[in-house]
């Protein structure tokens, strides 16, 4: 999928309406995450059972606490509307589909009705906390491999996948995929980390924004497996200012997807915030955001601090920004 520039407007509750992601559009990203699809929607609207279980069941009653009152039958499809009617204005602009999803009856069903809805591309979230303690490392990472799989024989659009950090061995894994037919990879996600408040002595949910701190991770594993896979790399969580998002074509990002800083500014930050503004420009003009299938390159030794030596783009000098 050719874009523009690589900075892009990652899943966030500008995607909940048609007139949000029009200010994405009109702010200057060059596309939008719509917000997730999760497969206990999915679960909700089709069978009313979640997990195939029964919500009403004196065991989920908690866990089903946390879920919205109201719609979630209705908000299982909410997607499609606004992926069906945010088609480009401007042939530049795309809207790809998000979905998070760990069983197969999930994924397979809805995917190609993602793609027939006008989605550009599907991002799928492999979100799963494994807590069993009888599945082995090799079992998780063989279950992803064969979901990218299956999923690549029913699409005809980009598939990226969303991971986290947390597998044994991580260039193996993006290996994988990469043969298994990914055509992204997107770096890292962010796993709900729920806390205890001590006065009431109960677990209470947190969500907060990433930070300029969460980025070095990110720009470590886009630069080690930049040029060694032939899928495209995107860097979400940690890009919250101009700087950050450069850093990040610099170590080899195609795609740099922003949340925390347009929700902490507004969609008007990409283009209203000079540094940003200029940053996009360059990278523009410059052609960074390579797009396409790669040729991978031989691995090249790792520095001190995990960065391939001579990974920076050749127009480095041109792409620095002013100090801060």
């Amino acid at each position: 999928m050719h874009l523009p520039h690589p900075f892009v407007a990652g899943a966030s509750p500008f995607g909940y309406r048609l007139d949000t992601v029009k200010r994405l559009e009109d702010a200057g990203c060059a596309a939008v995450v719509l917000h997730s699809l999760f497969e206990e929607q999915v679960g909700m609207a089709h069978e009313g059972r979640i997990a195939h279980m029964d919500p009403d069941d004196a065991r989920f009653a908690e866990m089903i606490g946390y879920f919205p009152t109201h719609g979630l039958s209705v908000r299982a499809r909410t997607n499609t509307p606004i992926m069906s009617t945010a088609r480009p204005r401007r042939s530049r602009f795309r809207s790809s589909a998000r979905s998070m999803a760990i069983r197969d009856e999930s994924w397979l069903t809805f995917a190609p009705l993602i793609e027939q809805a006008g989605a550009a591309a599907l991002e799928v979230n492999w979100y799963e906390v494994n807590t069993d303690t009888r599945a082995s490392g090799a079992a998780i990472e063989d279950d992803l491999v064969e979901m990218v799989r299956d999923t690549k024989r029913l699409l005809k659009i980009p598939l990226a996948i969303k991971l986290s950090p947390f597998f044994t061995a991580f260039a193996n894994v993006a290996h994988q995929l990469d043969d298994a037919g990914a055509d992204g990879l997107v770096l890292f996600n962010r796993f709900y980390q729920p806390d205890i408040d001590v006065r009431t002595m109960k677990v209470v949910p947190r969500l907060e924004l990433s930070t300029s701190a969460e980025l070095p991770l990110r720009l470590r594993w886009v630069a080690l497996l930049c040029g060694r896979v032939r899928a495209s790399l995107a860097i979400t969580g940690g890009v919250a200012t101009p700087h950050d998002g450069i850093k990040a074509v610099l170590a080899g990002a195609d795609v740099v997807q922003m949340v925390s800083a347009l929700l902490h500014h507004g969609p008007s930050y990409v283009t209203r915030d000079a540094a940003f503004a200029g940053a996009v420009a360059r990278v523009a003009q410059h052609g960074v955001a390579r797009g396409g299938a790669r040729t991978p390159e031989p691995p090249a030794d790792a520095g001190p601090g995990g960065l391939r030596t001579g990974q920076l783009h050749p127009h480095a000098s041109e792409l620095g920004m002013p100090a801060a």
